[in-house]
This record gives C-alpha cells, sequence and structure tokens, in this order.
C-alpha cells in the first residue's frame, strides 16, 4: 500500500475544498486535496458566485483575472407570479467589488483556484483519488485511507478535511450525528437552448401547482423545473410529452423548443436535502461545506456558504498547523464561527419552503405574490434586504493576516 504524509488532507475537490486548499497552501501549509473524478466537468452543479467570494478574490488580488472567465452577471433577481412580475433583489448596491451574481460554470471555478494552488510548493492535488476510510490513533483520526491512480494508498495527516458533499464517505465513516430537517421539494435540471431574441433577465416563473426558475447561460438557458418531493416517477409516468406540455404553458418562451428534451436522461434530479450536523469535528477531523451541512437550492446558497466555511476554516487553523498544534478548540472554534449563518440560513430557506414553495406545489389558491414580496415592488430600497442575505450571507469572511503568501 502506498503511503502519503502531509500536513492537512482535504477530501473532496469542490468549492469548500479548493478554496481551503488555496488558502492553507498559500499561507505556507502543506496540502493535499483529493478529488474523485478525473476532472471538474459536470452538469448541473451550483453556478453561481456570489458578491462574496468575488470579493475574497478582489482581497487575493484575483478578481481582474477570475472575471475573464466566461460568466453572465445578473444584478436583481425578478419572480413572476402568474403575469405579475415581482423584483426580489438588487445587488449593485452592495458595497463590494463585484456587485452582482456571476453564473459561471464551476468546473470553470474550480480549474481557476486549482491551477493557482499548483503554482503554490505546499500544494498537492491529486485527482481519481476517492477518500474511503478514516485512520485513528488513540482516539484521534490522523490521516485517511484512499483509492488513487496508484492503488490503494494511506495519508496520514496532522489534519483531515471532509469536503466531499452532502453524501460525504468521510462524514459516514466518522458516524457523526446528523440534523435532518428535511425539504418538499426535488429539482429537475435541463438546458434548453436561448436566442439572441429573448429576454436577457434570470428569473423565477410561478404558476398554479408549478414552479421554474430559468438562469441566462448565454447561448442557453439553464433550467430548474421544481416538483414535490419524490413526484418524479408520476411525472415519468404520465409521460415525456405531458412534461413537455406543462413546461410550454409555465414558460411560453421556451415553447418551440421544448423539443430538446428528448428524453428523461435529459432531466437531472437533484434530490433536495436539508440538515446539519450537529458537531462538524472530532479529534484530527473537520466538516465543513455540505459535509457539515447540506442546503436547499434555494437563493443559490450553497456554494457561497460553502466558500465562506473555508476562509473561516483557513484564518483559524493556518497558524496552528503551520506550527503542528492543532487543538480541539481550533475545530470547535470554526463550528462556532459558521454555526450561526449556517442554522440561520437553513431557518430562512424552511421558511420560504413552508409558506411559498409548499403552497405553490400544492396549486391552493389563486398565483398572487404574498404580501411581503408585494412590499419589495413597493419599495424599492427594502430589495437591499434579500441582496444582503443571498449575496453576502449573514457572516461574510474575509482573508485574514494569517493567510498572507508565505514561502
Amino acid at each position: 500500500m502506498r503511503e502519503l504524509a502531509t500536513t492537512c488532507c482535504i477530501a473532496g475537490g469542490g468549492p469548500a475544498g479548493m478554496m481551503l486548499g488555496f488558502l492553507l497552501a498559500r499561507a505556507g501549509v502543506d496540502v493535499t486535496v483529493l478529488e474523485k473524478h478525473a476532472d471538474f466537468l459536470r452538469d448541473f452543479r451550483g453556478d453561481t458566485i456570489h458578491p462574496s467570494t468575488m470579493q475574497l478574490m478582489q482581497e487575493l488580488g484575483l478578481l481582474d483575472d477570475f472575471l475573464k472567465l466566461p460568466h453572465t452577471e445578473e444584478r436583481s433577481i425578478v419572480a413572476r407570479f402568474g403575469d405579475q412580475d415581482v423584483p426580489i433583489a438588487d445587488f449593485s448596491h452592495l458595497p463590494v467589488a463585484a456587485p452582482y451574481i456571476a453564473f459561471m460554470p464551476q468546473w470553470d471555478f474550480l480549474d481557476f483556484l486549482a491551477d493557482r494552488g499548483r503554482e503554490l510548493p505546499h500544494f498537492h492535488l491529486l485527482m481519481r483519488a476517492k477518500a474511503t476510510g478514516l485512520i485513528r490513533e488513540g482516539g484521534r483520526v490522523t490521516g485517511i485511507t484512499a483509492q488513487t491512480q496508484d492503488g490503494e494508498t494511506t495519508i496520514t495527516a496532522d489534519l483531515v478535511v471532509a469536503a466531499d458533499g452532502r453524501h460525504s464517505d468521510l462524514r459516514q465513516a466518522g458516524g457523526f450525528s446528523v440534523h435532518e430537517i428535511g425539504a418538499p421539494m426535488d429539482v429537475l435540471w435541463f438546458r434548453l437552448s436561448r436566442r439572441a431574441s429573448d429576454a436577457a433577465q434570470t428569473f423565477g416563473q410561478v404558476a398554479r401547482g408549478r414552479f421554474a426558475v430559468m438562469l441566462n447561460r448565454g447561448d442557453y438557458w439553464q433550467c430548474a423545473y421544481v416538483i414535490p418531493k419524490g413526484a418524479l416517477e408520476k411525472l415519468r409516468a404520465a409521460g415525456l410529452d405531458a412534461f413537455r406540455a406543462n413546461l410550454a404553458e409555465l414558460l411560453p418562451i421556451l415553447a418551440d423548443r421544448t423539443g430538446e428534451i428528448a428524453s428523461w436522461d435529459d432531466l437531472k434530479l437533484l434530490s433536495v436535502a436539508v440538515d446539519r450536523l450537529a458537531q462538524w469535528w472530532q479529534p484530527g477531523l473537520l466538516c465543513i461545506g455540505d459535509a457539515a451541512h447540506a442546503m436547499s437550492p434555494i437563493g443559490g446558497v450553497g456554494v457561497n456558504l460553502a466558500i465562506q466555511d473555508a476562509v473561516a476554516a483557513a484564518n483559524r487553523l493556518a497558524a496552528p498547523l503551520r506550527e503542528k498544534r492543532v487543538a480541539d478548540s481550533d475545530l470547535a472554534a470554526v463550528q462556532e464561527r459558521r454555526a450561526f449563518p449556517t442554522k440561520a440560513t437553513q431557518a430562512l430557506q424552511v421558511a420560504i419552503q413552508n409558506r411559498l414553495i409548499t403552497p405553490i406545489l400544492a396549486g391552493s389558491g389563486p398565483v398572487q405574490p404574498p404580501f411581503p414580496l408585494k412590499l419589495l415592488r413597493w419599495f424599492p430600497l427594502l430589495r437591499r434586504i434579500p441582496a444582503r442575505l443571498v449575496g453576502m450571507g449573514l457572516r461574510p469572511e474575509h482573508i485574514g493576516p494569517e493567510l498572507a503568501p508565505r514561502p
């Protein structure tokens, strides 16, 4: 069995893992990141880059290069209830370098971080490497077992970080207690072509019993069709023609191209889950991002929270890791820092699920914007509140002095 050693071993090359790996390596910590796939090229991952993330890029001196990557910009969010447009959020007033949401393929974002990481002597990225288990000594996690291109491998580390998503193998191996919050919906993701004559703005469309979101991705629309939890088999039983007809009725702008959905394989199911760990850490092991808390897709904030977790962890752990003195109190401090924004964001998402999404999907009553959303239409200044919550989060992190570049 191949044996490797590092200071910090991160399982998962998603936004949380790649950001944490890059920041720690930049600060002089030896880091090994494992990504189980051969590349980052996968459809329908979270592609929203929030203003808070771009502000971090600005603080790192990387924003100009980052924005050279293909992306579209959205400075506001609009929901359409029947034929009524309701402005929800206005990001243009946020006090940041990039006051908008950028829609960027996640593989471009991850490749950008990977390329910057490879420029650092302390950054090691193993592709086609999957963490399979934990190594413990004296009640402390001291490394992982992994399946890599070179066969079975053990990696010893002062700290193991589980950033391997909501189906985290390391979270399962650690036997963490999970608080299941639940969600009343699933989402079908698909793409349809976008034409020059189409509206430019990303928006959500609400009708009785149906709800969809169209994200402007330049030459195509990335679409999310929200369905009741577990309703996919019922949709399949009704047939693809019926689904296309429902979609055309809900989104008339796309009625002439629903035939681009050639089979059910063109629809990707996101089974929505909302949960969080009671405790994010064990001695020698820390969970961040979706491994610590699965978020609803409402607001597209999952990627943002994962990156904020990574920055908070890097700020707290860089010095202890450099000095080989990481303590349980350091890991507990990371959770303490990020627990409030996680819980509060999930509470907001659950409130929206229960008070808005569930009644919409149940088809009860006329399709009218609820009173709080009418206030946003009447008083434009109020749109800055959801913009702040979505674009910045409840506790935005910043690049601290411990993360200054080191050899």
